[in-house]
Formats: C-alpha cells, structure tokens, sequence
C-alpha cells in the first residue's frame, strides 16, 4: 500500500471547545514522525493553539471541534486542493470522521493511503460585488423592519416572487441543517441539485423547491427601506443596502472540497436519527414498544 507523506498537519480549531486531550493526541502522533503542527487561521476565531501556517503548506488540514469548524477548514482548503480530516470534539457531526480519540489510528490510515475522498459540493453565487461561495448553505435575509422583496427564476422563468423575511439556498448537505428547520425538504444521499426555500414569506403559494444541476437559477434581492444581510454558512458576507437591487446567479458546483473518509462513521440518515434531528412519530413509537414486547 503506497505511503503518504504527512510532513505538516495544518489544524483549523474550534474558537472554544476544550481541546487539551485532541491537540496533545496530534502533538503526540507528529513528534514521533517528525512532522510539525502549524494553526490554519480562520476569520472570527482569534484562538492561537500553535504557530501560524497555511492550507496550501500543511499535507493534512486537521479540524478539531464540531461541523462549524470542520466547515471553515473546508473553506480555507479548497483553493489549494487539501483533504480535510474532520475530527468531532464533542458529540459526532455530519463532517466528523473520527473522534478525538481515534486521531492517531485515522492519520495512520491517511499515512498508508487508506482512505478514500467524500467529495463536498457548494452552492456558487455570483453578483455584481463579487462571488460567494457557501457549502451548507446561502441565505438572504432583512436586516431591519419591514419585509424584503424576492424574485426566484428557474431555467429562464418566474417561479415565484414573494415579500417575507427571505430565502435560504442550500446544497443537499445543508438542506438537513438551516433549510430544514425552515419547512425545507430534505435531500437524501446521493442526491444533487440545491434547494431553495422561502422564509416566512407573506400571502402567496411559495413551495420550498429543488432545482437539478446544470439548471439557471437566478434570484433578485430587493431589500426595500430595511436593508438586507447576505449569510454564507452561518457567516455574515455582504450587505444590500435599502433600496438597492442584487441579482444572485447560483450555480452548483459537486466537487468544492474534500472530506478524507475512513469507512469508520455512521451514514447521514443514522447521524441524524442519533441527534434527534429526524425522529419517528409517537404512535410509531408506541407500536415499535408493543412488537418489541411480543413474545418470540
């Protein structure tokens, strides 16, 4: 089995978490290889835990904490064609590979090319300041009173236009976090496309809706009196002023980053059973008890 060369970890760390026993795991693993840890800054997180470096330096971009974390070292990876190795420091997320526990059995596998790349896809989106780009998902929303205007074309048609708080766009691994928690449907593995959603907007027949790859989805943004805020994956972005128009084209793009996968963790749909985030109904429940009880 080939042998990779894992001469420098980059580490992307959560701003808070406590991360004694991982980092000392990863000191540990790369003393007694010779290789060296450097920190990867990321915007909004001022913790120091090791001397500066870069994504495109590092061999690994190691990410300790949770999916917000392992986000941003996506980000900063991306560009410069960099696996991520999400590692979970609390509970598991959908981006975690390991636990703070297995980081020296995962970076062995790494090490001896055992393992295979989960692509992560993003959702692209380009206006006249400039281009966005968000891996779980995009989000316009009013930053004052009143509501903001916003006009949905598919493919070269109106699909909607509504007043209300805003728009969510997601690619399918954030249809399960923000849009979700909107009324969005979820995508189930394997599927692509981004999914749009309408944040409580006012009268109208406004379904969620999900559109294929390849298709022209353009949105325009009309931020009335109150002005509106521009969010990429939790992360405030760009601002529209009141009163000025921003016309978003979004493209989906399928293979934005990379996610080292180990065969170790759980699937999507039994993440997010295990966090509550998709529960049975309780008569589902009540009949699951009564059959479990029958005698065999």
């Amino acid at each position: 089995m080939p042998t990779a060369e894992l001469a420098r970890l980059g580490v992307v760390v959560h701003p808070e978490r406590d991360l004694r026993h991982a980092l000392a795991t990863l000191q540990d693993w790369a003393s007694r290889r010779s290789a060296e840890v450097v920190q990867i800054r990321v915007p909004g997180n001022p913790r120091e835990v090791a001397p500066a470096g870069t994504a495109e330096s590092s061999d690994l971009v190691v990410a300790l904490g949770g999916d917000g974390t392992t986000l941003a070292a996506l980000h900063a990876a991306a560009a410069v064609n960099r696996p991520v190795l999400g590692v979970a420091c609390g509970s598991l997320g959908a981006l975690s590979a390991v636990t703070a526990d297995e980081i020296g059995e995962a970076l062995d596998r790494v090490e001896a090319d055992d393992w295979h790349v989960r692509a992560v896809p993003a959702l692209l989106a380009q206006f006249d300041g400039g281009e966005i780009r968000a891996i779980n998902d995009l989000v316009l929303v009013r930053r004052g009173a009143g509501q903001i205007a916003v006009e949905v074309r598919i493919g070269g048609e109106r699909f909607v236009g509504f007043a209300g708080d805003g728009l969510i766009a997601a690619t399918p691994l954030g249809s399960t976090a923000y849009t979700l928690a909107s009324g969005g449907p979820m995508l189930a593995p394997g599927t692509d496309g981004l999914v749009l959603t309408p944040l409580a907007p006012h009268g109208g027949v406004c379904p969620p809706v999900v559109t294929a790859p390849g298709t022209e989805v353009l949105v325009t943004l009309d931020p009335a009196h109150g002005g509106a805020r521009i969010e990429a994956d939790g992360r405030p972005r760009h601002e529209a002023p009141p009163f000025e128009r921003v016309r978003f084209e979004l493209t989906y793009e399928p293979r934005f980053a990379e996610l080292v996968a180990l065969g170790m963790g759980e699937s999507l749909i039994t993440g997010l059973r295990r966090r509550r985030i998709l529960i049975d109904s309780p008569r589902m429940q009540i009949r699951d008890d009564r059959a479990a009880a029958q005698p065999r």
